[in-house]
């Protein structure tokens, strides 16, 4: 059985105020290609389906039209829930995916623990794996009413994955193929993995990340949250997909992937990059500097969307007029012009002076929190309480 593992598709993600509609399509449109030409039996969503809780209506559609297409291919389709999807929303729609070959899980509700363990069946209807589809998990789905530490939510974490685990190898061995391999999935961060600008850390108090070594050893464990593709621990079967856009400039420097992984082959893993379908471009330089870089970019079908770091001492109050005036005559589309980040960060007034797009609320907080008189211990108990806050007030409704 050929499973193609993806997430963090982020569909009705506006690019710095650009419409990404074309390029999802595109993607969309590659996607089904490719189950074709590998011969995939199951492609798996692991979570981030959508960028918002309330997706454009046109968002919406490309996904209907996805699990229509693959449904006429006969091709499975498993879509897990992130921390960015609404319940509410994906829900709407569940009973219609059931009919066209898709699972849909959105909750890991303990209620609910049997219809987040199943058999997956290969083309000639045999069993090939027992998937345990775990989705963003949130806390009032796995906590009890006595638990709320960051301890506890680990340990809640740990117990709801080896709960499912044991169950499913349990339903292996009444399947009578005790072989098959367990397939794990989830959305969520493990330590040590490398995170990008555009990744919104999930605090859920003050936990973060989840050391993989609380986890079942699954023959393979999908992750998504993640958007750089790569594999956790050193036996490789811990793997993000990773997002197939670049979802921030600096996830440019990575290549996007898919992973395909194969339960019959002797090397089980195989990534397989996904095309850009829209060309980024992060250029660092002085305003002189700045006619040359452009004259070099690759020559490319459609405009190059830009991120432009000016140089420290360039940077003054007309510079972003004078880098759109200079980057008319090119192929580009200027969408972010910032002042050299380390420089900036040198700067007291960079907070001040630096737009909306390059900063993250905790840059915000950090920067005032260093400028009030506090002792180390007052300093970690407002960053706890504000990292609380910030979790409550990223909760997507349900």
């Amino acid at each position: 059985m050929r499973i193609l593992h993806t997430s963090d598709w982020h569909l009705g993600q506006n690019f710095y105020n650009r419409n990404r509609s074309a390029e999802h399509q595109a993607l969309i449109d590659w996607l089904i290609k490719t189950v074709r030409d590998q011969q995939i039996d199951l492609v798996l969503v692991a979570g981030d389906i959508f960028d918002t809780g309330a997706p454009a209506s046109y968002a919406r559609k490309m996904l209907n039209q996805f699990v229509v297409q693959l449904s006429q291919l006969n091709c499975q389709l498993i879509l897990l829930a992130g921390n960015h999807d609404s319940v509410a929303v994906l829900n709407e729609c569940q009973s219609l995916y059931a009919a066209l070959n898709c699972r849909l899980v959105t909750t890991a509700q303990a209620s609910a623990i049997q219809e987040q363990i199943f058999t997956l069946q290969n083309a000639q209807g045999e069993p090939a794996a027992v998937f345990c589809a775990v989705p963003f998990l949130r806390p009032r789905d796995i906590l009890s009413a006595s638990e709320s530490s960051h301890q506890d939510l680990q340990h809640a974490i740990s117990r709801h994955y080896q709960a499912l685990f044991e169950r499913a190898q349990a339903l292996s061995q009444q399947v009578g193929i005790a072989s098959l391999p367990i397939i794990g999935s989830g959305h969520l961060t493990l330590l040590n993995s490398k995170k990008t600008n555009s990744v919104r850390d999930i605090y859920i108090g003050s936990l973060e990340a989840l050391p993989a070594s609380v986890l079942p050893d699954f023959d393979y464990l999908a992750l998504g949250h993640i958007h750089q593709p790569q594999a956790i621990g050193p036996t490789g079967k811990i793997r993000y997909s990773g997002s197939p856009l670049a979802m921030s400039f600096d996830e440019k420097s990575s290549e996007k992937s898919v992973v395909i992984y194969d339960t019959l082959a002797a090397d089980p893993i195989h990534l397989l990059a996904v095309p850009e379908f829209q060309p980024l471009k992060q250029i660092c330089c002085s305003l002189q500097q700045l006619p040359a870089e452009l004259a070099a970019l690759p020559a490319h079908k459609l405009p190059y969307w830009l991120d432009i770091e000016i140089s420290a001492t360039d940077y003054h109050a007309k510079v972003q007029q004078q880098v759109h005036e200079i980057a008319a005559d090119y192929p580009v589309e200027v969408l972010l012009v910032r002042r050299a980040r380390k420089a900036a960060q040198l700067d007291p007034a960079f907070i001040q002076t630096s737009s909306l797009t390059e900063l993250k609320v905790t840059d915000v907080f950090n920067q005032r929190l260093t400028e009030i008189e506090l002792d180390s211990e007052q300093s970690r108990a407002l960053q706890t309480r504000f990292l609380q806050c910030l979790e409550q007030v990223n909760k997507e409704p349900l």
